[in-house]
Formats: C-alpha cells, structure tokens, sequence
C-alpha cells in the first residue's frame, strides 16, 4: 500500500485534490508556504489513506505524489 507526500511549497491551493479524496483525508492548510499560497496537508492517521492517488492524479501542479512503503 503506498501513502502520499505533499511539496508544500510546490502546492498553489487550488485544492481539486481535497475533493478527489474519497476518504476526505486532505484540507487546507493553516500555514502559507514561501510563496504566500495555503497548501494542502494530509489529517488522516497512518493507514487511513487506501493509497488509490486520486489526489496525486488530479494535482494540476504534481505536488502530491504517491510512495510506497
């Protein structure tokens, strides 16, 4: 099963991948990164995320990528 990374500081906020989770494991964040833009952070527990890379697959700046463990 893989998890995902997020380069916060490649993320623009544009947030499609919080709608394309289906387990709603993603939201904005509460901190801007470098460039003054909210990223997106993971707010699930280790093993919620099913590994599916739907978040990956819609990210328009592929800032979310997905790893295997």
């Amino acid at each position: 099963m893989g998890r995902i990374v997020i380069d916060k500081e490649e993320c623009k906020g544009c947030y499609i991948c919080v709608n394309a989770c289906p387990k709603g494991l993603l939201k904005k964040s509460e901190t801007r990164n470098e460039h003054g833009d909210y990223p997106v952070e993971f707010v699930g527990d280790e093993g919620s995320c099913i590994g599916c890379a739907m978040c990956a697959q819609s990210c328009p700046d592929v800032a979310i990528k997905e790893v295997y463990r």
